[in-house]
């Protein structure tokens, strides 16, 4: 199977995903923004992994490569590939599909509960995750959940926390694959938004968490093995 992956920033790799990649010994390229890299074509690859950034899917002046992103991220949807975005990645998802994408009332930034919703309880791709976990949050802008979309989870200061459109795109606002070293990348590149807030953490807060850590990327694996039993 070949897994590509966008990545925006050089602190916002694919962490834990990498890991399971690896072990599985599928092929795995990557297309980096900030390096100019240019666009594989789409009918060369499996699947679509779009990361996180500290850009927003509206500044496309600023980082003009966003344009030709969202082309892309809508040409492998049409084209059936299996396509999960992560933060900003299923952000972008959701402005592809035709929903709003602003400014959330809340940032929220660290360790918080979700909870899935009733169709996520039914879905097969969530039925076997508890119904409300911590997981790791660092975004400030939020979507309105797309046509056609299926809402997954919740949180107090978010509402849309996670999507499935169709069989294969999935959107996750939060992060299920931060490890220790990935979150210390963000905190060192983006601690200025660390101010004090009503769902944002303190780095020692958020590094602290082992068990945490542990438990996200478990659930990464599961969502992850799921994906590939479609691929088959």
């Amino acid at each position: 199977m070949k897994i590509h992956y966008l990545q925006h920033v050089p602190f916002e790799g694919l962490a834990s995903i990498e890991q399971w990649v690896r072990k599985k010994n599928y092929i795995l390229s990557v297309t980096k923004f900030y390096n100019n890299d240019i666009l594989p074509s789409v009918d060369d690859l499996d699947w679509l992994i779009v990361m996180g950034g500290p850009m927003n899917i509206y500044e496309d002046d600023k980082y003009p490569w966003l344009s030709l992103e969202k082309h892309f991220i809508a040409e492998a949807i049409n084209k059936n590939k299996t396509v999960i975005g992560i933060c900003l990645g299923s952000q972008l998802i959701a402005d592809v599909l035709g929903s709003k994408v602003y400014q959330g009332q809340e940032k929220e930034i660290g360790w918080y509960p979700i909870k899935m919703t009733t169709e996520a309880q039914k879905s097969s791709i969530f039925a076997s995750l508890p119904a409300s976990f911590t997981v790791f949050h660092w975004h400030g802008d939020t979507f309105d959940l797309p046509p056609y979309a299926v809402p997954l989870a919740y949180s107090e200061a978010c509402t849309n926390q996670a999507f499935i459109y169709g069989d294969r795109v999935l959107g996750l606002q939060f992060h299920l694959e931060s490890t220790k070293d990935s979150v210390r990348q963000i905190i060192e590149n983006c601690g200025s938004e660390l101010v004090i807030g009503k769902y944002i953490q303190k780095p020692e807060e958020m590094l602290a968490q082992n068990d945490n850590f542990s438990n996200i990327n478990t659930l990464m694996s599961k969502i992850l093995d799921y994906f590939a039993t479609l691929t088959k």
